[in-house]
């Protein structure tokens, strides 16, 4: 098939990617793909370990001559983002993830594509299995349930790994080696769905807000993308406000770590206000396309008649949250004072879900300061307070602290500069990666972070650069023939 990636190079690495599309992968449902990676150990007569909270630990001894060098840790996470297209037919728990070549980049159609971190893996596995990579002792370490709460990194153990020295292979953008990340924490608002019957005398729409990008809530959120929960609250707001329109059902975003891009609301105006009504949804979408015309060319917004339904939120509850999500900060909280260009405090506003009999609101926080961190949260659990509604806070996970006089990262560097002519970028990332959580763990643990340029993370519009996963793979090969 012309689309195919076995006309790709490295052959083997871009083998292992296809195949870990094929294999269902979810956060917190990574059975299929623990096992899958323990049957590889298995074939290739390689020492597997998988620890109490599911993680998997593949160890290689070292290649001829290079018994004496330091042991290195590979590392990735063998959960994906799983988003997809409202008109997309697709079940994570099942289907396999169909990639295809589209000029410089592969995707997905319609779904995210899983090279977060699904390329990470691939890295590992063509390591693992090749007799030509030169390398001192290995250990490839494949955690769980990185995307919706870091559960394997917080639980490894001190005893499991023996390096001291540490590659993630984690990060989206070649030419950048990342050396700190913030740390996290969700704030979940929710209140009581209280329904009421619907009055007479309204007619029934549902308005649509789609074609937003999406993305990362981390790497993202200072690019001026559109948030379809923001932007749907805010019609419903004013509609509520100037046309006395009821809710009577709210489903907007998803995922607490990805900018929302579509949001569904289902409202009741007075018959006598529809002409006025749809004018004013027709006067908002210009309003939109206006703002948003740059970052966001695919947004469509609009309108569509619907059966009457029988209920209503109640006035009370309808007021509390489209006041308190239009209250509700997103965005960029602050820039960093010592880093030119960094994200220092972001906050998320992800998705309003109604469910189990109430309306849960998520959010999300980040901030490479630990103080910064907590106030952020405690900001927006302030706002949903004010409005009656119950707000639980996560444990939350650690920021990776920079250290710019590491010898991998020396290393890194200098492997860069001898195979590509030029330095790289040495950063910190205003996302959550492992290494806060592992450097907790092993006090004195030397890492660094680097991948290829994956956009569109988080979102169906994910897409991996195929000339930076080869020099990727040549940077990895480096080092470790180095190391």
């Amino acid at each position: 098939m012309e689309n195919s990636l076995n006309q790709l190079k490295p052959e083997r690495l871009w083998y292992y990617f296809s195949e870990i599309c094929k294999v269902p992968r979810p956060s917190k449902k990574e059975e299929k793909i623990a096992s899958w990676l323990m049957d590889f150990a298995k074939q290739h007569k390689l020492e597997c370990i998988r620890d109490g909270c599911g993680n998997v630990l593949i160890r290689k001894n070292a290649s001829t001559g290079y018994e004496n060098r330091k042991t290195v840790i590979l590392q990735s996470h063998m959960d994906m983002v799983c988003e997809k297209n409202s008109d997309t037919i697709h079940d994570f728990d099942k289907d396999p993830i169909i990639p295809r070549i589209d000029g410089e980049w592969v995707k997905a159609t319609g779904t995210t594509l899983g090279a977060d971190d699904g390329i990470g893996i691939a890295v590992q596995l063509a390591i693992l299995e090749s007799d030509s990579v030169s390398h001192g002792p290995l250990e490839a370490l494949f955690t769980i349930d990185e995307e919706t709460g870091l559960t394997g990194a917080f639980g490894l153990k001190p005893d499991l790994l023996k390096g001291r020295v540490l590659i993630n292979l984690d990060s989206e953008d070649e030419g950048q080696v990342f050396i700190g990340c913030a740390g996290g924490k969700d704030t979940l608002a929710s209140l009581p769905l209280s329904l009421e019957p619907a009055p007479d005398g309204f007619s029934a729409f549902r308005v649509n807000l789609t074609g937003l990008k999406g993305g990362h809530s981390g790497d993202d959120i200072n690019k001026g993308l559109g948030n379809a929960t923001k932007l749907l609250n805010r019609f419903l707001w004013n509609a509520s406000s100037d046309f006395g329109a009821r809710l009577a059902s709210c489903d907007a975003g998803n995922l607490r770590n990805a900018i929302a891009r579509e949001g569904f609301a289902v409202v009741l105006v007075p018959v006598a206000m529809v002409n006025d009504f749809k004018t004013s949804a027709d006067a908002f979408h210009n309003d939109l396309v206006g703002e948003l015309h740059v970052t966001e060319p695919s947004l469509k917004f609009g309108l569509t008649p619907v059966a009457m339904p029988s209920t209503v939120w109640s006035e009370s509850l309808q007021f509390s949250v489209l006041n308190a999500v239009y209250a509700c900060p997103h965005g960029v909280l602050a820039m960093s004072r010592e880093i030119p260009g960094f994200v220092e405090t972001s906050t998320n506003l992800a998705s309003v879900k109604e469910r189990e009999g109430r309306v849960f609101i998520t959010t999300s926080q980040r901030s490479s300061v630990e103080s910064s961190k907590k106030d952020a949260g405690d900001m927006v659990a302030s706002v949903f307070r004010l409005a009656g509604a119950k707000v639980e806070q996560s444990q939350g996970y650690p920021g990776w602290k920079p250290d710019p006089g590491s010898e991998l990262l020396k290393l890194t560097m200098k492997s860069y500069k001898k195979l590509f002519g030029c330095e790289p970028e040495v950063l910190a990332i205003h996302a959550g990666l492992e290494c806060g959580l592992v450097g907790a763990i092993y006090p004195g643990m030397d890492m660094v972070s680097f991948g290829p340029t994956i956009k569109g993370a988080h979102s169906p519009d994910e897409r991996l650069n195929i000339e930076t996963v080869n020099k990727f793979w040549d940077l990895t090969l480096e080092i470790l023939k180095d190391l």
